[in-house]
């Protein structure tokens, strides 16, 4: 049977992409519409050919309909997903699920209460060279942890192809750090592999938009390792670089090809030149596993633990922009 799926408006940039997912899953289909946007929700039921509903309410309460696909603005998310969980409804979201900790503590509430199966779209934990990554890490070749840094980085701003409301502060609840930023967050805070105990964050506007268009934040922890999250909407030609360091090697990823380098002491060559190492193909989609979760009747424990931790580590980092301090993750409710 088909998992019947209304879409949760067209608001972010990736919102058709998660359509085509729905659209090409054998075990999935886009048969609802609703946009806190009508011109743009009508337009887009019109050509997936579905009901647009002027309502979330009216397009919850079908009975043929078994989940939703959120990409609506991020400050509606609470109130769109908290809607779906009561009415029952599986529910795949875009990151970040929520701006603030104590909203995602109100939607994961919601959602344990429906028992609905929850996922985020935290598409880079899935990558091969992060798969490739986290093995290395596995068989301890890059000895204790020291350093992590993580970019991505894109001209959004400079070249004018991001929408308008990408810059909007309330909607967005931030520019470039919480939009793009957010995969170097998740994968920084994977590689380091422990609690991150200090956060500091460094905004730049080099646009004069209302959010920030570059920005760096610094991790810490209570071993000494130090994690830095980089991300801009104002660079032409940046790479998306990942560095791991430790007391016995390194690997780099993107600097700038998509090659993965190890160096490594504990390696058989001893350390003594710099090997290539492959990647392993991508694991299933965020997406893939949820219609799974659905399917089998399982819960995305680890795809949510890390998604409400990248809220965590996101509030504490607008915190300290704004505060000009270091902002400890603790200091947040839960």
């Amino acid at each position: 049977m088909s998992i019947r799926i209304g879409k949760a408006s067209f608001w972010h940039v990736h919102a058709w992409d998660y359509t085509r997912q729905a659209q090409e899953h054998q075990s999935t289909e886009i048969a609802a519409v609703w946009d806190e946007n009508p011109d743009r929700g009508r337009k887009a039921a019109g050509e997936l050919g579905v009901p647009y509903y002027e309502r979330l309410a009216d397009m919850l309460a079908q009975e043929g309909l078994d989940a939703v696909i959120v990409d609506a603005p991020t400050n509606l998310h609470k109130e769109v997903i908290i809607a779906a969980a009561k009415a029952g409804k599986h529910i795949f979201t875009e990151k970040v699920v929520a701006p603030t900790l104590q909203e995602v503590q109100e939607i994961m509430d919601e959602v344990a209460k429906s028992r609905v199966k929850f996922a985020v779209s935290l598409p880079r934990l899935n990558d091969g060279y992060t798969l490739a990554i986290q093995d290395v890490l596995g068989q301890g070749l890059l000895g204790k942890i020291t350093y992590v840094r993580v970019r991505l980085s894109h001209n959004g701003a400079i070249a004018n192809w991001l929408p308008e409301h990408f810059y909007n502060l309330e909607q967005c609840g931030g520019g470039a750090l919480i939009d793009l930023g957010c995969h170097p967050m998740y994968l920084t805070r994977l590689f380091l592999g422990q609690e991150v105990t200090g956060v500091s964050a460094n905004f730049g506007y080099m646009t004069g938009k209302e959010v920030e268009d570059n920005a760096v934040v610094t991790l810490y922890t209570e071993s000494g390792a130090i994690g830095v999250v980089e991300a801009g909407f104002v660079n032409s030609h940046s790479p998306f670089t990942v560095e791991v360091h430790g007391t016995e090697g390194t690997i780099l990823f993107g600097t700038p090809e998509d090659k993965l380098l190890l160096k490594s002491n504990l390696a058989a060559d001893t350390g003594k030149s710099w090997t290539e190492l492959p990647c392993p193909d991508n694991c299933e989609s965020a997406f893939e596993q949820w219609v799974h979760h659905i399917q089998n009747d399982t819960f995305a424990t680890a795809n949510v633990q890390a998604a409400v931790e990248l809220t965590r580590l996101m509030e504490a980092a607008n915190r300290s922009a704004q505060e000009g301090r270091v902002i400890q993750p603790k200091e947040l409710s839960w």
